[in-house]
């Protein structure tokens, strides 16, 4: 039976823990600073609207690790040992290890501004984040968030739900516009607006001015610009948490380096999650993905490592999902800001300008390459079909009422994308009828297969 330790308690790292714990008998320990017990870390932001208690982020009754055999210690680890295969924490306790699991996720970016530490100026990450957004909103008369992405919008959306006005600085030409096409960042740009946000385009921070107290009372922008405000959100990003590794011997760069089977260069050491930076990216994904649903299947991957057979991280087809405010995101496959040379683009928008879909596909094979969809839902297993069996851009859009995922009584707009797709490639095609048995019968089967070449 190994000793094996799991630092950080966030979707990583106790995956790891509960799939360890059904394929051995292993000790298993996990250590958080941060929380006593594993919560949802993208239910933060309900928890502040008052739609759920902090209890509520909770997926598993306290009683649950206790009978799993999973041991919870609350500290923050200072320094790891590989030599002598001890870990350091911050309440002078010293613990062994056979197998270390380093799962520590990410950490709100700052960048040196004068005043980033002040009160009142928090990013949105950690439980401890919640506590002083919660804290300092209760008199908060005005906003800044620094940072244009996914986190951001969330802030925004949280603060506005206690009536606090958001100015928005945002660095780039247009929202998000390194990830969004031009027609779907455009479109969150007048959302935001819609909204009463104070969205600045072409505008960074550049310091943040302190009251007698130490309170932030405004904040200077690059143009010279003074906005008041008493709250500042630092949502520029995240970065792997990972300084307390940096004496360890352990291969850093920006996040741990890993190999394809999580390894890091010190045998029995792993790192998964938001921390870990793959040696080589796989396909075309970044090194690093601070994105949940990768943190679970690393923690699925690396248990099997630990208690199965060594078995290589593959997260198959790209994919995620996201709200701005008020507007579903879904990604599928890759559809770049700007296209590659061998994509050709179809764009569809509603005329509400709240709805779209944008297709990349070869222009050479017509085989699909990627989906964006905002404001209508899709079926992430009839996409994943369809990346996996390259269907052509005919197929999928003759198809495409199959993946819709729309509640009951929704208006449907297949036909007018299909409308706009012949006017513009001056060809024909129609929406196939659906046989719905056959559908879901094909998306079991192609399900169940995934997931035993998964596994």
């Amino acid at each position: 039976m190994k000793n094996i330790i799991i630092i950080g308690n966030g979707i990583s790292g106790v995956t790891a823990a509960r799939h360890i714990r059904k394929k051995s008998n292993h000790r298993i320990t996990i250590i958080s600073g941060e929380s006593d017990y594993f919560f949802s870390r993208t239910a933060l932001m309900y928890v502040f609207m008052g739609h759920l208690r902090f209890k509520d982020t909770q997926p598993y009754e306290k009683w649950f690790w206790k009978k799993n055999r999973i041991e919870l210690i609350k500290a923050f680890v200072t320094q790891v040992n590989p030599k002598t295969k001890e870990l350091f924490l911050d309440h002078g306790e010293v613990l062994p290890f056979d197998d270390l699991i380093i799962a520590t996720g990410s950490k709100p970016n700052k960048f040196g501004w004068p005043g980033q530490d002040l009160k009142a100026v928090t990013g949105l990450y950690s439980k401890q984040d919640l506590e002083t957004l919660t804290k300092y909103s209760q008199d908060g008369k005005h906003a800044v968030i620094v940072g244009g992405g996914l986190i951001g919008i969330e802030m925004a959306e949280m603060l506005m739900s206690k009536d606090i006005p958001v100015t928005f600085l945002v660095r780039e030409t247009s929202f998000w516009n390194k990830v969004l096409p031009p027609g779907e960042s455009a479109m969150i740009n007048r959302h935001l607006r819609e909204h009463h946000i104070d969205l600045r385009l072409e505008t960074s921070l550049s310091e943040i001015i302190s009251d007698e107290d130490g309170r932030v009372k405004s904040i200077v922008t690059d143009k010279g610009e003074s906005i008041p405000c008493n709250i500042v959100g630092l949502t520029a990003g995240v970065s792997p948490n990972i300084n307390f590794l940096k004496d360890s011997g352990i291969a850093l760069d920006r996040g741990v380096l890993v190999d394809s089977y999580l390894r890091t260069n010190i045998p029995n050491i792993y790192a998964i999650g938001d921390c870990a930076q793959q040696h080589k990216s796989i396909g075309e994904r970044r090194p690093i993905e601070a994105v949940w649903y990768t943190g679970r299947m690393m923690g699925e991957t690396v248990a099997r490592t630990l208690c199965v057979t060594p078995t290589p991280y593959r997260p198959g087809h790209w994919f995620n999902s996201a709200k701005f405010l008020d507007i579903e995101y879904q990604t599928y496959g890759w559809v770049w800001a700007q296209p590659k040379e061998n994509e050709t683009r179809f764009y569809w928008e509603h005329k509400d300008g709240k709805k779209c879909i944008h297709f990349s596909y070869d222009k050479n094979t017509q085989e699909i390459i990627g989906v964006n969809t905002l404001g209508i839902r899709m079926r992430h297993e009839v996409f994943d079909k369809w990346l996996q069996e390259k269907q052509k851009i005919d197929e999928v859009l003759t198809h495409l009422e199959e993946a819709n995922f729309d509640p009951e009584f929704y208006t449907k707009h297949e036909a007018d994308i299909l409308e706009k797709f012949n006017f513009e490639n001056g060809t024909s095609l129609k929406t196939r009828k659906k046989n719905w048995t056959q559908i879901f019968s094909t998306l079991q089967n192609y399900t169940r297969t995934t997931d035993k070449q998964n596994k």
